[in-house]
Formats: C-alpha cells, structure tokens, sequence
C-alpha cells in the first residue's frame, strides 16, 4: 500500500514531461554533469552475503549487495531531509571479499525519457521518502568483477506504491566504465589517413610553389619595369666621355678658331653723339688694328676708343687713319706687351666653295665662331649713303659668304683653313633692310660681304704710313641716272667737272662724252656704281682692259688707272 494514501494509484510525475530528458537532481537545461563512477573490487568466488534489510516495510537488500558504508547488513537510508531528487549514495562490494572501504559518490542523474514515469517497486518501502534501488547479479563461481550499478530511479512523488516492480529501463551510465578499453569515439568529420594527409600537404604545398611563383613574376615585373624606366634603384650616374686632348687638327674648326682666337679685338666706341660696338685684329706687333670705318665713325675727332682683347684685357686706343670710300680703319694701342698678329691671305686664291671661319662680337657677345663657305667672289655691293651726298658711299667688289655674320661681326676677320685673313667682315644682306655696312638690324640670313684682303692690306698700310687712302681713277664723270646696260660717261658737265677730265687716264685713252663702257678686263659691267666698284679693286697704276660702245658700236681699248686722295 502506498504511504499515506488509501487509494491505490500509481505514482504520477509532479510535472509534465521534459523534452530535454532533464534528470530531476540537474538544473534545468538539456545537459546534466555525468555521475562519477567507482570501479569496483574483486569479488570473491563464494560472494559476499548480504543480510536483510531492516526497515519499517520490511525490504531487503538484493542479495550481492551490501548498503551503507562498508558495515554488513546495514540499510541504505537516504538523507531525510536532503533535496529532493538527490541521488542516496551507492557502495558496490565484491562478494566474499568482506566490506568494501571506498569513496562514497552521489549518484547520477539520468535522462528521464518523455513520457509516463515507471511505478515505484512493489513491496515494503523504507522509511523515509526515498528507497535507494540496487541492481544486482547472480555471483559466478570464483573471481568476478561487479559491473557499475546504474543510478537509483527515484520517483517524482514520496508515496510508496504497492504492487510488482517494473523494470528499470537502461540509462547510458549504467554499464560505463572509464577504466575499460573502450574504442575511440569520432565526432566530427573523418579523420584523415596518413596517406591523405599527405597528399594534402602535397597539394597545398604545390598550391603555395605556384602562388609564390605567381606573385614573384608580378614583382619581378613590376620591379624591372620601374628599373627600365628609372635606371635602377641606386643614384643616378650617367655615363661620360673620359678627358681628352684639348688640342684640334689646325685645319678643323676648333682649330682654326684657337689659333685665330688670340689676334681678335673687340671696340667700343662712344662719341659725343653716338656709340657703337665692332670688331677688329692685330696686324702687327707695334699695336696696329685694322676694323672698318663706320665702326670708329661715332668717336669723331674727340670721341673715346677701348680695345678688349680675346683674354679680357683692356686698353685705349687712338685713330690712325680712314677712309670711307673703302669703309677701313687703322687704330693703333699703345704699352701692349706680347700682342700677336693674325696672318694674311691672299684673296685672289680663294675659290667659291672654300670653308671659312667668321670671328666677332654679334650684338656684343665677344668671340663668337661661325662657319660657312664662300659663296661668291667679286660680288660688286655698295653701302652707307646715310649722308646723302654719297661722301660716305662704299664700294666693294666683296667675297661673299653664308657664314652667320650679324650686327657688331664688323670689322672682324675671315680666315681661311689656314687662319689667315682673306677677308674682313663689313656687311649683311637682311630682309628688311636692304645692303649696308652697318647691317640689317633683323639679323643675319646668310649673305654676309667681306672685304678682300688684298685691298684691305694696301689700304691698311697706306693708312698706317700717311694717313690716308688713294683710290685708283679712271679720269671720268658717270650718268648716274642711266637706266641701261652699263656705265655711261656723262654728256655734259656738272658739279663733279667735265665728262672727261683733260689730259687723265681716260682723255688718253680715247674715251668720249656719252661712252657706255660695258666690260672691264672682260667681266660685264651693268651699272655706275660696277664700274667704280670694279676700278677700286685695283691699285693705282693698274693697266685696265675696257670695253664700250659708241654710235651701236663696239671697241676695246686700254688704260693705266691714275690716282686720287680718298678727300
């Protein structure tokens, strides 16, 4: 009968069923802490004898199993005032082994599967509302080994139902044994073999020799691309010629210009009127200079007159003569040591095509070298006329060359392969400007004039030894408003005195007022101003060849040039 009721009814659960299996010692919750397990004893082969129970109702002990703490034949009683749905605590002895001494543990808590709890087992109930529940083997002969006692089922509700006991149902603490072999429990993915573990270290480590070669081809891309377009990664240091021989084969450019350099002068000149720059070389070692004439013109008579030469040094100089019908001058410097003169050529040799070297000041800037060829000989140019009068007219039968030549280039030399003077730089063709000695302002485009140096010597030395200048004449006055073919003498008398002068070179040599001379010495002659270009290329006493015209007729005849002051 159950405890305390006088119906008979089944023990039913105090609450509903726990779809987590919850043990009803655990907190709530699907997990529980497992119960420690004792590994049992030996047992004796004869077992160990189990004396009954004494409680209240009359329950024994299952036979093999001694309650309590090591003492035969004591009952197992559960605390009476413990929690409730706390474990009683469980002692296994092996049979005929006497009283086991171990450690007492509270029992498990086992899952309680859902649904309707098991009937309490039938029978006498000890006192108190707990029974503690064995479970119990027959002893075999000889030694044994008693397997781990599941956890006492303890009913939800304190009252003892009578009636046969229901058997317990497994739980999974109840044939655990830490103790025993047990084979290994896998959770989880497989566990690879050693063979595959291998083979994935293989793959992985043919993954990694191509993700390393990979990213190393980008770097060493990315790296000889930078070092193509910089250089590398150290400084910079560009590749250079090592020293040389300063010297130059005499006949080269650098040749001619370091052999000519040192002879070259640059003038300034100033006035009370105008100043000017130009450029002029040594003739000899007393301090000789020759440059043209227009370039010492703005000093006039009281006007000052420096001298530079091509190593810096500086020094006055004073006018010697000059004579502006052949635009040349003479100035002379004075306590110069160590002065060297520039070699002089002869312009008769020169050929159209010979290279030349033109040394000056452009616009001031001191020894410059330009080079060209000749282009042209004999080229009959006239300039200057700034006066009006035609006093200060020049007439030079020039070399001509395309050799930079520009304003303050005046005066300076044009030497040969040689560096000798064959030439003296006096005027330029420019765009804008026409023809003159002074030069196109606009520059150079290349046809620069030169005066030969044959005149420019005999001239030079006429100046250095008088003071002035002869100019060769013919004894004639010319038409120059004749629009023709040719020089025509002058049909009547003027300002300049008859058209032929009496008893002069030309009264001699039978030429007559209204005469169109056509060629000297076979070369053609096309205007006046050719004719005295022409004529001023000789000297005076120069036998000259003429040809003229007279009534649609053509003679030849010969003359000796005479001489006249350059006033």
């Amino acid at each position: 009968m159950p405890v305390g009721r006088g119906s008979d009814e089944r023990t039913k659960p105090l609450h509903d069923p726990d779809p987590y299996s919850t043990p009803p010692y655990g907190e709530p919750g699907p997990y529980a802490p497992a119960p420690p397990v004792q590994h049992p004893g030996a047992t004796p082969a004869q077992g160990t004898a189990v004396p009954a129970a004494t409680s209240g109702h009359g329950t024994g002990t299952p036979p093999g199993v001694t309650a309590g703490h090591g003492v035969p034949g004591q009952a197992v009683t559960p605390p009476q005032n413990g929690p409730v749905g706390a474990a009683a605590p469980m002692h296994a002895a092996a049979p005929g082994a006497g009283p086991a001494h171990g450690a007492h543990l509270p029992a498990p808590a086992a899952p309680v599967p859902p649904g309707p709890h098991l009937p309490a087992p039938a029978g006498p109930v000890p006192p108190g509302p707990y029974t503690a529940q064995t479970h119990h083997s027959s002893p075999a002969p000889g030694p044994q080994v008693s397997p781990p006692q599941a956890p006492a089922q303890i009913p939800q509700s304190p009252q003892p139902v009578q009636g046969p006991q229901a058997p317990q149902p497994p739980t999974p603490w109840q044939h655990y044994d830490p103790w025993a072999a047990a084979p290994l429990q896998q959770n989880g993915a497989a566990v690879d073999s050693k063979g595959n573990r291998r083979k994935r270290v293989r793959r992985l480590l043919v993954l990694g020799a191509a993700l390393v070669a990979l990213v190393s081809g980008g770097l060493g891309g990315a790296v000889g691309a930078y070092l193509e377009r910089n250089g590398g990664i150290e400084d910079v240091e560009l590749p250079q010629a090592g020293t040389e021989a300063k010297g130059r084969a005499p006949d080269s450019v650098a040749g001619i210009a370091a052999s000519a350099l040192p002879s070259v002068v640059t003038l300034h000149v100033s006035g009370s009127e105008a100043q000017g720059t130009g450029t002029g070389f040594v003739l000899d070692e007393r301090g000789h200079i020759l440059t043209n004439h227009h370039v010492v013109e703005p000093a006039g008579a009281s006007g000052d007159i420096s001298v530079t030469f091509s190593g810096g040094e500086s020094a006055k100089a004073k006018l010697v003569g000059g004579d502006t019908g052949y635009d040349l001058a003479v100035v002379k410097v004075s306590g110069v040591n160590g002065l060297k003169p520039l070699p002089l050529g002869n312009s008769d040799n020169v050929q159209v095509g010979d290279p030349v070297v033109a040394i000056g000041a452009p616009f001031d800037l001191e020894n410059t070298v330009t080079s060209g060829i000749i282009s042209a000989k004999e080229r009959p140019i006239t300039a200057g006329g700034e006066s009006g009068d035609g006093s200060d007219v020049s007439y030079v039968d020039a070399l001509q060359t395309d050799a930079p030549i520009n304003p303050g280039n005046s005066g300076g030399p044009l030497v040969d392969s040689k560096a000798r003077v064959i030439g003296i730089n006096s005027a330029i063709r420019s765009a804008d400007s026409g023809s003159d000695l002074e030069g196109g302002q606009a520059g150079s485009i290349g046809l620069g004039f030169a005066i030969p140096i044959n005149q420019g010597k005999r001239v030079a030395e006429e100046l250095i030894n008088t003071g002035k200048a002869t100019h060769p004449v013919i004894g004639v006055t010319l038409d120059m408003d004749f629009t023709g073919d040719g020089a025509r003498v002058g049909t009547k008398g003027g300002e300049s005195g008859p058209p032929v002068t009496k008893g002069g070179p030309g009264d001699r040599a039978g030429i007559e007022a209204g005469d169109v001379i056509t060629e000297v010495d076979g070369q053609r002659v096309r205007s006046g101003e050719e004719l005295i270009v022409k004529t001023r290329a000789h000297r005076p006493g120069d036998r000259l060849e003429l040809t003229l015209e007279r009534d649609g007729k053509e003679r030849k005849i010969t003359l000796v040039l005479g001489s006249a002051d350059g006033d």
